[in-house]
């Protein structure tokens, strides 16, 4: 259903180092960077800074292969001095949803999930 989404940061330097980070320990590479343009994607989520409206109170979840992708996403992030939202665990959303979540530099909600049906 959904091609792709454009977070608008407000400082891409900062933000692409932080979804590099997270985004690592659950397989995803940023396939192409344009630092002149100040923009990055990752497939389906792509970042950019420009003199478009800055992306706010998005929440982001990221599909994880297993339970230990969640902790070492959680982990890294936390290591690397991001906020943390929610420490990995069973969220209630529905059986075997488990989940951590950081915020990006700019305050949006990041999650890697893992759906153990």
């Amino acid at each position: 259903m959904i091609d792709h989404i454009t977070l608008r940061v407000s400082d891409f330097q900062a933000s692409k180092a932080f979804y590099e980070t997270v985004l690592a320990p659950l397989g995803y590479e940023a396939p192409w960077t344009d630092e002149v343009e100040r923009a990055a994607d990752w497939g389906d989520l792509s970042i950019s800074q420009d003199d478009k409206p800055l992306s706010e109170n998005v929440h982001i979840a990221f599909a994880a292969r297993n339970r230990d992708e969640v902790h070492e996403f959680h982990r890294v992030a936390l290591e690397a001095g991001y906020r943390d939202n929610g420490p990995p665990g069973e969220r209630t959303y529905h059986r075997g949803y488990y989940a951590a979540f950081v915020l990006d530099p700019d305050g949006n909600n990041v999650e890697a999930v893992f759906h153990d049906r």
